[in-house]
């Protein structure tokens, strides 16, 4: 069983989308499954904020800073990049918060005042929306030195180019989530991912219909971890559809927001980028990407 998977052992929020998703599911239909060529070039204009905000954030971690003025400084660079609202609020993880370690309750999994120390690896999450096209991106470095997270990384390019395969094959999603699972801990890396709520590997990700005026601060903007719109698109099509998990029901086809995630003593990394799957074909939106090759600052 999984690092944190127990059914009998769900939180509200989860027994709460159980329920709601067996009574508001619905076939996605062909246009949310696929984008076309306009749906794209959307999708990638929001990746690209992402990487290049995470990325700049980068270079401004500093010994002693918190995770909560990390993931301030995430949220500043989006809305003064145009922004318009989130999938879920911008993360930032530190050292052995980058693998979860204490971390019992959804709670935990928001930034809090952990300070940054020299050779800490970190995790900076976020997922803008533009013009209702969501980026969600992860994207791990490192404080100085760390040459546990190089080798980390290698292991992550080698995974990436082995995920695009499995979804073009007969593998089932729940066999998708399996094989990265075991190809993790084969080459001796904690499955992080599998601590997240439901174990989620990945998530479907549609063109959200945004309300003209509507800021980032709204009340009631977000519920747990994603927004209300995210929260609702999920519930629309079927909670367990939209989600890869080890308890998965729907087919392959469509947009997913790929994030496996690892760790090791003291440390963990992850990449998030969105993985295009169509009949017989699957690829990554863009290979232009920076975890292609891991970042020190």
């Amino acid at each position: 069983m999984p690092i944190g998977y127990d059914p009998a052992q769900r939180g509200p929020i989860t027994r709460a989308y159980r329920a709601l998703s067996g009574w508001l599911s619905q076939r996605p239909s062909s246009a949310d499954q696929l984008a076309d060529d306009q749906a794209r070039a959307g999708f990638q204009r929001a990746q690209r904020l992402a990487y290049d905000c995470v990325t700049q954030v980068a270079t401004q971690l500093r010994v002693g800073m918190s995770e909560i003025e990390a993931a301030e400084l995430l949220d500043k660079y989006l809305i003064a990049h145009g922004a318009q609202r989130y999938l879920h609020r911008p993360f930032a993880w530190f050292g052995e918060h980058a693998r979860f370690d204490g971390y019992s309750g959804y709670g935990d999994y928001h930034p809090s005042g952990r300070q940054l120390a020299e050779g800490d690896t970190a995790i900076l999450d976020v997922s803008p929306m533009l013009d209702g096209y969501i980026g969600d991106v992860g994207y791990a470095c490192a404080l100085g030195d760390n040459p546990e997270l190089s080798r980390a990384m290698s292991f992550m390019r080698e995974l990436r180019a082995q995920i695009p395969p499995m979804f073009t094959s007969a593998m089932t999603p729940k066999a998708i989530w399996a094989e990265v699972d075991r190809l993790i801990q084969e080459a001796g890396y904690d499955n992080v991912h599998a601590k997240y709520p439901f174990c989620v590997l990945g998530h479907r990700v549609y063109r959200v219909k945004v309300k003209p005026g509507r800021g980032l601060r709204l009340p009631g903007g977000h519920m747990g971890w994603f927004s209300v719109q995210a929260n609702m698109a999920f519930l629309n099509h079927g909670v367990f559809s939209q989600l890869l998990t080890p308890e998965h029901t729907g087919t392959k086809l469509g947009l997913w927001a790929i994030e496996p995630h690892i760790g090791w003593a003291g440390n963990g990394a992850k990449f998030e980028e969105i993985l295009v799957v169509e009949p017989g074909r699957a690829y990554w939106l863009s290979d232009d990407v920076p975890h292609v090759a891991p970042a020190t600052w």
